[in-house]
């Protein structure tokens, strides 16, 4: 097999994907909302947990690295927690009560009602995102999720849905932090005013 043909077919499926979203006004609709939310929050005094397993766990980590720290400008940090970090919690919580439950405990133990959570899934069904999303649903201000295209359960408990038209875990992946920049960046810009 030839390794410049697997390039070139991943950055053109890439491409692909990148631009549909580009096209497709739900996207940028939704995405529009889940920023002005997130600004929300923090004008509330409110913070932004996140969640999601694999790599979707290290997306959580960077975009709270994003608010904490900065994306393009120095700036106030904004108070934000990835609840993929803390291994200990992860670890005990799994071993104690099962793995559906490590977010959903640490969610119960840090939420507030000014907060927002936001979740990634990229095949929508993860079932400790589910339960994570259904007990929030009462505990904070909004949930904000981002999946692939299958977006039945996660629709049931969240205020924005960020779907990305594809089934392939790497692609959706690729939009997702994509987004998450946007958000970071729309945040930025409305409340620092740069």
């Amino acid at each position: 097999m030839d390794i410049s043909n697997i390039i070139k077919s991943s950055l053109e499926k890439s491409a692909s994907v990148n631009s549909e979203a580009c096209l497709d006004k739900d996207f940028i609709f939704q995405l529009d909302k889940a920023s002005n939310l997130l600004i929300e929050t923090f004008r509330s005094n409110g913070k932004v947990l996140l969640a999601g397993n694999g790599g979707s766990a290290a997306d959580c980590q960077h975009i709270a690295a994003e608010f904490m720290g900065r994306l393009n400008f120095d700036r106030a940090p904004l108070p934000a927690i990835s609840l993929t970090s803390n291994t200990s919690n992860l670890t005990c919580i799994a071993n104690d009560y099962g793995y559906e439950e490590i977010f959903t405990r640490q969610m119960h133990a840090l939420a507030k009602e000014n907060d927002s959570l936001i979740v990634y899934s990229t095949s929508g069904k993860s079932k400790n995102i589910i339960k994570l999303v259904e007990q929030a649903r009462n505990k904070v201000k909004s949930i904000i999720a981002l999946t692939g295209n299958y977006t039945e359960e996660l629709s049931k408990y969240s205020d924005v849905v960020i779907s990305v038209n594809s089934s392939k875990t790497t692609r959706i992946q690729e939009i997702h932090a994509i987004a998450g920049h946007i958000m970071c960046e729309c945040v930025e810009e409305s409340l620092f005013n740069n």
